[in-house]
This record gives structure tokens, C-alpha cells and sequence, in this order.
């Protein structure tokens, strides 16, 4: 290890960093100012420096990102751990961290200078051989609490030549050498008699490095104690530095550096002639330019030498492929009759096992056979459907008329025309449907899709085209000249192997001893080899027209005809779809006429049902007022009242039973009304069919508000008059609407929109349903029944209890189906916000209805908030009118209290005109991995409301 030897510098330093009971980092306090520089420059440059790439330099110095504090530094790479990761030393400190290339900067010029922070060795001292893992770390905590971020006085006693210092610190007058060997950290090392510098192996660098790693960094530099930056005293000029190398611990001696050998070797040369130094050097350069010159020779020569190797390889390969192939053809000479006569016959062997199996893809068999079936069961409509259609339009348009006649007397005369079409239809109907009867469609239609589906497995997926009576000519020519050509060339074939069975049995003779007859030779054999060539050619011109795959031109021929096969088939499945359409409305039409001929279904039914309910409203009124005369009166009987409100409660449930029913009674006028007697509302106004049906069957007139035990709901009761009530076990909520002749036209026509539009999904729909819609009689008062969820809006769950981002999703998923609903059925909401959105059971969203009162334009003028966000969208802002975007753009507004959703939200907010709300209820992020919930104690009780919590 060589040392430089300085007895007499003192230094001023504070201690950064510890390595281990005796090694340590220390920065110079007259460098204060070059800590603050560097750290300014760094903090200037580094961010917005290039990372590094390639190979790093470990001489270099680079800028490196801290992990703890995300701060700039200097540092050095000291070893690659992989492609991404560094283990770098921050020079500055003497601290090591691994970081990636990523967090590695390159600095300029101006900060690539010597290190502020030394390496210290106190003096004296080494690591006891042995020492366990333990006290090796109380050892480096120990020598921390002595010297770190502490003013120590530092005397040199030696560097070595890596830059670390041997010296004795001292802390004011602790020898902190000292209080490391008297705790046991550390011990005496061996002195050598000749240097008197301690002699010790160095730990494993790599060791202490990785056992240091995010070491703190003290920044010192902040101290408000500025007496401890002193400048440092002058360096000595012109001391020679003595270089001491220990070898493996064997010895030490002394070498010196070049310059004391030159100033030392000057005295030596005096006595030398310059002419021997010149001779001398001219020998040394002519000596090193053979010794070149010998190099190069050797690799040349090696060159060559492998040069011959690789070709006497070569050359030995070749002669062993000649003599290979030489055995093979000798031994092929010697079996190449029976080696043809084999091949040949395997190749009939497998034309053979062709001709067995059915070739009829290859020239189009299969399409023939399907144009076949097609042509010869060829479906063809009945003759009575003709004329079935044209009295059919003429009952259509008598009903028609029906339907818009107001006046009795004009009612009447249509009815009576009606009816007499309707005779003739009805016979109509009996002859088309015997007619029907007789043909099989059943059979022909399952006939149909077995050749649509065998075609479909061969020829795929059929593409769309015009349909052309020469296609199928072009097919059928197509398919004679294939099949022209291939009958030449089998015929060619059988002919070539039957010149071969003959000339087999003719050389039988010629082998034959028992045969008196002489023949030659020539008369016998013949030209074997030309037979054989030819039958040979012939079967595998066969075996090729078998086995290749069609062109691309006869694959367009097949395919086109293909197309006008499937065309065919798709327009007699039609046909046979119109009649079988046609037989149905039919079949239908003769069992409801058959007990309504010439006269109108009554409504006998329905009046009873209405009979019924006003008996038991009478009763309900009777025992409300009763129930209120006992509560008014001062020695009421208790047991007496609950008596009556059970009572009241029967009732009350008789009569919505009674109501439903009504309900079901209208829904098969209804249903008769719209296929076949649009005279129903006409004959009988007194019932209210017409309502029932232009409300969408919302609407009931045998409900009335006083029928209700009702409960105000005084905190719901803002803008209209709420009261809460529960019927049939269900706690329902009452909307009252202060309507005129004009407003309440306009409130049942917007109700029954909602209401169609709910009633196509129901549950599905993402709509709060609409359960009943009634008029007060003694007051101008419309009032909307809906099922009641108390603290389900999205307002107050979120005040409450926050949705998880699972549970957000599905609710928000809810509310993009309910507003697709909507805008599918041409229904602007306008007034979508935090309370009105709600959260069944923490897991469905739903979208609340509206004010039906109010027209589009008013109810999206009201300006919601949530938070400090407007849920008015700018549009509407700029005074234009609502539409499906500006819902959409409410919609993301309520999407904000969640950080997952931000792409879809920025789509809604910045793309509105591009996008729906079927977009949004297909949107990826609703798209909810399985298994990811966590349990909710209310989120898995289900939703059961509670009035009197509420």
C-alpha cells in the first residue's frame, strides 16, 4: 500500500459519513462555499440534463438524484449492478446508494473537480480480526456519535495513494482514536520498524459500500455557527511524496515515484559518452521494429496455417459426400426397377383411395346439388295471400278512421262498415289459413337452413351481391369444362396402367419355361421403360387436378355462385317468414273476432271493478273521520284508535289492490283497443280509456289524495308539497304539482314519456319508476306517486358514508343507463344533480325523475352546484338550448369526487358533441375486474327503508 507521508498538516473538518470503527468521510470547512455552489449549480443543471446511456465512466463525475430527499449531487460509479441499476458513491460525502440510469444525470465541465469530502483512517487503529457482524455496526455507531456533523481536528500522519488520510483525530481533547480502542471497536496495529506506518489488510470495499448504502447526508453547510468556517493554512511547496506498496501482507520495501528516479539517475549518467547513449538508443528502436515486424510474420503465418487446415477439411468432406453419393447411385442402379415399380404403386394406391372419396368441392358438386333442391321445392306464395292483403289494408284503414272519429253518429256508420269488412276478412282469413295448412313449411324452412349451414361449413361466411342469373351460367360452364378435363385426363390414365397390365402379362410368357414357344427378346420386354414413364406421368397428372387447391379464379367462380345460392335460399326463408307472419296475425284474428262478431267487447268487468272501489273509498272516508273524531275527543280510548287505523290500513290496502286490478282491466282494453276495437273510447267516454291510454297507463282516476294517511315531509318540502305514506308494505312519496287546464296537459304528457321510456327496461332502465299519477278533484293538484329511498341520494351517501371506487362505478354506470333511456326515447332530463341521483343499496344507480311542470328550457336554467363546480354546462351558459350533451356534461361534473374516471370525465367535459350515453354506459372503466370487492357492512344489507327514521 503506498503512503505519502505529511507529519506535520493539521486540518479542520467535519465528519459526513462513517464507514466502520476507524474509516470515516470528512468534508474541509474551508469548502463550505463550495458545497452551497455545487448544490446551486446542480439544482440549475441536472433536471433538465440528459440521462446517461452506454458505457459509464467510473473516473467521470456525475449528477445523482438522492432517493431520500430528491436533491442533486455529485457522484462516481463504482460498480454495475445490472442494465439498469448503478451503485455510485456521492463524493461530496463519502455516502454510497443504488440508483437507476434514470436518476443519473451528466454534468458539465465546470462541476467535474476533486471531491470536497475525504476518506479518513484514524491512526494507529485496525479492525480486530474476526469480528462479528454486531459489534462491527456498534463500532460505525459508536465513531458516528464521535465525529459526525462534529468541528474535528485532524493531524495527518499520511495519504495513501486512493486518496484515503491516515491521522490522529481529536475532538477538543478527546482522542477519539483512543475512545474507539477502549470500547473494543477497534485495536493497535503492528508498526514496521522502518516507516513506523501502520500496516493493516483493508476490508472489502464492496463490503463496507453495499453496508452503507442511504447513509445520511449531513448538510453542515446550513449551520448557523459560521466561526467554524476558517480558511485552511498554506500548503508546504515542494515536498517530495514517498510511495510505500505492501505485497500480500509479505514485506514492505520502498519504490519511488518517476520523477525522484530522473533527478537521482542524472548523477549516474555524467561518466557516459553521449555517442554510447545514441548507439545504445538506435539498438533498443531496431530491436522493438524486428520484434514488430516478428509479430506480424507469426500472425500471417498462422493465418495460412489455418487457412490450409480449414480447405484439408473441406477437401476430405467432399471426397467422403463423392464417395457417398457414388454407393448410392451403384446401389440405386441395383434396385431401380423395383424402386419405380414401388413409387408407382403407392401413387395408384393413394388414386385409388381418391376416386373412393367423394371430389365435389373440387368442381362444385355440392352447389349444383343445392341449386337442384332449390329449383325443384321452390317455395311459392299461396293464391289467397293476394287477396288476404288487400281486405286486410281495407280493415286497417276502417280502423283507422275509428280511431280519429269524435263524433258518435260517425262512429257509428264506420263500426258498421268495419264490421262488414271484418265479414269479409274473416272469410278471407278461413281460406288463407286451410290454404296455409296444407303446404310444409315447417319442412321446407328446416330444409333450407340444413343446406344454408352444410354450404356455410365448405364456403364460410357468404358475401353480399346483386342477384344475376349469369353468375350461375358462368358456374355451370365452369364446372362442365372442369369436369371435361378431368374425365380426359382419368381416361388417360386408366388407359397408361392397362398398357401396363398388358405387357406384364405378356413378359410372363417370356419367363415361363414351361412354355414351348421361342420369343424374343425385343418381341417380349418391349420399351418397359416408356410404359412405365408414361403411366407413371399419367397418375400423377391425375393425383395433382385431385389433390391441388383451386385458383384464385375458379375460387371467385365458386364462391360468386355460392353467393346467388345463399341469396336464394335467404329470399324463400323470407317468403316463408311473411306467410308464416301472416298465418299467425290470422290464427289471431279469427279466435278474438269469433266471440266479437259484429258487436264490441264489453266493459262490464271494469265497471264492477270501479263499483267496488267506490264502496270502499266511501268506507276508508268513514273510518278516517271517525279515527280523527276519537283523536279530537278528550277520553278517547286508545285500544279503540289502533282498532280503527288497522282498519284504515285494510282498507286503504283493498283499495290499491282494487286500483291494480283496474289497472290490469285497462291494460286489455288497451291491448284490444290498439289491434282491433279502436271504437272502445268512442262508445265508452264515461270510463276514461282515453286518458288511461294517452298517459301511458300512469294515470288513475280512482285514486285520490285524502284516501292517503299521509305524513308532510316538511325538509323535502322546499318548492312543492311533499308527503311520505306507505302502501302494500311499501313507503311511497307523494309529489304535488299546482297545475291549471293547460299545465295539466302538459304534466300528463310529460309523465307518460317517462313513463314509456321506463316501462321498455324497467328495472334496467336506470330510471325511478313512476308508480301512479292522479288529479285532486277539490283542488288544482296533480300528484305523482314514487317509491321513497331515505339518504339514498348521491348527496347524502357521500356526506355519509363515501362510495368505494367499485361501488362509484356501478352507481355511475346506473346512472349513464337511465340517462341512454332517456335520450333514446327523445328526453332531455335537464335536471340531473347530486340529489337526484340515487344509490340503491350502495350498488345501483338509478336517475330521478323531474319537474314535469316545467318545460326543458326552465328546469336546465336552475344552476346547481356541487361544490364550487357548476353543473350548468357553457352552452346553456351562452343561452342555448338543452340537449343530451349538456345532461352528459352533469353527468361528468358528478364524476369529480373520484380520480379513476378523470379520462372518461375529460372526454365528457372536451368531446361532448362526439359522445352518448350508451358510449358512456359501454365506457372501459365501468368494465369491473371480479373478486376486487371489499366487504361493506352496509353495502351487503339490503336497502329496506324505515319511515319513521325518516
Amino acid at each position: 500500500m503506498d503512503e505519502e507521508v505529511h507529519y506535520s498538516k493539521v486540518e479542520d473538518v467535519i465528519g459526513s459519513h462513517v464507514e466502520d470503527a476507524v474509516t470515516f468521510w470528512a468534508q474541509s470547512i474551508s469548502r463550505n462555499k463550495d458545497i452551497m455552489k455545487i448544490g446551486c449549480s446542480l439544482s440549475e443543471v441536472c433536471p433538465h440534463a440528459s440521462s446517461v446511456f452506454g458505457k459509464l465512466d467510473p473516473k467521470k463525475i456525475y449528477g445523482g438524484l438522492f432517493s431520500e430527499d430528491k436533491c442533486w449531487y455529485r457522484c462516481k460509479v463504482l460498480k454495475i449492478i445490472s442494465d439498469e441499476k448503478c451503485l455510485v458513491r456521492y463524493i461530496d460525502y463519502g455516502n454510497s446508494e443504488i440508483l437507476s440510469r434514470s436518476d443519473i444525470a451528466e454534468i458539465p465541465l465546470d462541476l467535474q473537480f476533486s471531491s470536497v469530502a475525504k476518506k479518513y483512517r484514524l491512526w494507529g487503529l485496525q479492525i480486530p480480526s474476526g469480528q462479528e457482524v454486531t459489534q462491527f455496526d456498534q463500532g460505525r455507531i459508536f465513531l458516528g456519535s464521535l465525529i459526525f456533523e462534529k468541528q474535528i481536528k485532524m493531524r495527518i500522519k499520511a495519504t495513501y495513494q486512493d486518496g484515503t488520510v491516515i491521522a490522529q483525530a481529536e475532538y477538543g481533547s478527546v482522542d477519539i482514536g483512543e475512545e474507539v480502542a477502549k470500547k473494543g471497536f477497534a485495536e493497535k496495529c503492528k508498526l514496521t520498524s522502518s516507516t513506523n506506518i501502520c500496516e493493516e489488510k483493508k476490508s472489502d470495499p464492496g463490503h463496507l459500500v453495499l453496508r452503507n448504502l442511504k447513509s445520511p447526508i449531513p448538510f453542515w453547510e446550513h449551520s448557523s455557527n459560521q466561526s467554524l468556517f476558517i480558511r485552511p493554512k498554506d500548503h508546504l511547496s515542494g515536498r517530495l511524496s514517498l510511495d510505500l506498496k505492501s505485497e500480500n501482507d509479505a514485506g514492505n520495501h520502498v519504490t519511488y515515484p518517476k520523477e525522484n528516479l530522473a533527478v537521482g539517475g542524472f548523477n549516474f549518467g555524467l561518466n557516459v559518452s553521449l555517442a554510447k547513449i545514441k548507439q545504445d538508443q538506435k539498438l533498443i528502436e531496431e530491436n522493438e521494429r524486428l520484434k514488430t515486424e516478428k509479430e506480424v510474420l507469426l500472425e500471417r503465418y498462422k493465418a495460412l496455417e489455418l487457412k490450409v487446415e480449414q480447405t484439408v477439411q473441406e477437401l476430405q468432406q467432399e471426397k467422403a459426400t463423392t464417395m457417398d453419393l457414388t454407393k448410392h447411385l451403384e446401389s440405386t442402379l441395383k434396385t431401380c426397377v423395383g424402386t419405380r415399380m414401388k413409387n408407382l404403386a403407392a401413387k395408384v394406391e393413394i388414386l385409388k383411395e381418391i376416386r373412393c372419396v367423394n371430389i365435389n368441392a373440387h368442381f362444385g358438386n355440392d352447389l349444383s346439388d343445392a341449386i337442384q333442391v332449390l329449383d325443384e321445392g321452390c317455395f311459392t306464395l299461396p293464391a289467397s295471400l293476394n287477396e288476404l292483403e288487400i281486405i286486410w289494408a281495407e280493415y286497417c284503414l276502417a280502423q283507422e278512421k275509428i280511431q280519429t272519429c269524435q263524433n258518435m253518429n260517425e262512429g257509428n256508420i264506420l263500426i258498421a262498415e268495419r264490421n262488414e269488412v271484418q265479414q269479409k276478412l274473416h272469410m278471407a282469413v278461413e281460406v288463407f289459413i286451410l290454404e296455409v295448412d296444407e303446404l310444409p313449411l315447417n319442412k321446407r324452412l328446416k330444409t333450407l337452413q340444413d343446406l344454408s349451414a352444410s354450404l356455410e361449413a365448405v364456403y364460410g361466411q357468404a358475401k353480399e351481391g346483386t342477384n344475376s342469373e349469369e353468375i350461375l351460367k358462368k358456374f355451370y360452364d365452369w364446372k362442365c369444362n372442369k369436369r371435361e378435363k378431368f374425365t380426359s385426363v382419368r381416361s388417360e390414365t386408366e388407359v397408361s396402367l392397362q398398357h401396363l397390365v398388358t405387357w406384364f402379362q405378356s413378359t410372363l410368357k417370356a419367363f415361363d419355361l414351361s412354355v414351348e414357344e421361342s420369343l424374343t427378346s425385343e418381341d417380349t420386354i418391349g420399351n418397359i421403360d416408356e410404359i412405365l414413364e408414361k403411366a407413371g406421368s399419367s397418375v400423377c397428372k391425375e393425383l395433382e387436378i385431385s389433390l391441388i387447391e383451386q385458383g384464385d379464379a375458379d375460387k371467385e367462380i365458386t364462391l360468386n355462385a355460392y353467393s346467388q345460392i345463399v341469396q336464394k335460399i335467404r329470399s324463400e326463408e323470407r317468403l316463408i317468414a311473411t306467410v308464416q307472419s301472416k298465418y299467425k296475425d290470422s290464427v289471431e284474428f279469427k279466435e278474438q273476432i269469433i266471440e266479437c262478431l259484429n258487436k264490441s267487447p264489453n266493459v262490464d268487468h271494469l265497471l264492477s271493478i270501479k263499483k267496488t272501489l267506490k264502496s270502499l273509498k266511501a268506507r276508508l272516508r268513514w273510518k278516517l273521520v271517525e279515527k280523527n273524531n276519537l283523536e279530537e275527543s278528550d277520553d278517547h280510548d286508545g285500544s279503540e284508535i289502533e282498532e280503527i287505523k288497522q282498519e284504515i290500513t285494510q282498507l286503504q290496502n283493498s283499495v290499491f289492490q282494487e286500483i291494480y286490478h283496474e289497472r290490469e282491466e285497462y291494460e286489455k282494453l288497451n291491448s284490444l283497443v290498439q289491434k282491433w276495437f279502436p271504437e272502445l273510447p268512442l262508445l265508452y267516454p264515461e270510463i276514461g280509456l282515453l286518458k288511461y291510454m294517452n298517459s301511458g297507463g300512469l294515470l288513475t282516476m280512482s285514486l285520490e289524495r285524502d284516501l292517503l294517511d299521509a305524513e308532510p315531509m316538511k325538509e323535502l318540502s322546499g318548492k312543492r308539497p311533499l308527503v311520505c305514506s306507505e302502501v302494500n308494505g311499501q313507503i311511497i312519496l307523494l309529489k304535488g304539482y299546482s297545475v291549471d287546464v293547460d299545465t295539466e296537459a302538459r304534466v300528463i304528457q310529460r309523465a307518460a314519456a317517462y313513463h314509456r321510456a321506463w316501462r321498455e327496461a324497467k328495472e334496467e332502465s336506470g330510471l325511478l319508476p313512476l308508480i301512479f299519477l292522479f288529479l285532486c278533484k277539490s283542488d288544482p293538484m296533480a300528484y305523482l306517486m314514487v317509491p321513497y329511498y331515505p339518504r339514498a341520494n348521491l348527496s347524502a351517501v357521500q356526506s355519509s358514508m363515501p362510495l368505494t371506487l367499485e361501488e362509484a362505478l356501478k352507481v355511475m354506470k346506473g346512472v349513464a343507463q337511465g340517462l341512454h333511456t332517456l335520450h333514446k326515447a327523445d328526453i332531455i332530463h335537464g335536471s340531473l344533480h347530486q340529489n337526484n341521483v340515487f344509490a340503491l343499496n350502495r350498488q345501483q344507480g338509478i336517475v330521478g325523475d323531474f319537474d314535469f311542470t316545467k318545460s326543458v328550457s326552465q328546469r336546465a336554467s336552475v344552476n346547481m352546484m356541487i361544490g364550487d363546480l357548476s353543473l350548468l354546462s357553457p352552452e346553456l351558459k351562452m343561452g342555448k338550448p338543452a340537449s343530451p350533451s349538456s345532461d352528459l356534461y352533469a353527468y361528468g361534473c358528478l364524476l369529480l369526487w373520484d380520480d379513476n374516471v378523470k379520462s372518461l370525465l375529460c372526454s365528457l367535459i372536451y368531446c361532448r358533441s362526439s359522445v352518448t350515453a350508451e358510449q358512456v354506459f359501454n365506457a372501459e372503466c365501468f368494465l369491473l375486474p371480479k373478486g376486487k370487492s371489499t366487504p361493506n357492512s352496509e353495502k351487503d344489507t339490503e336497502y329496506t327503508p324505515k319511515k319513521e327514521e325518516e
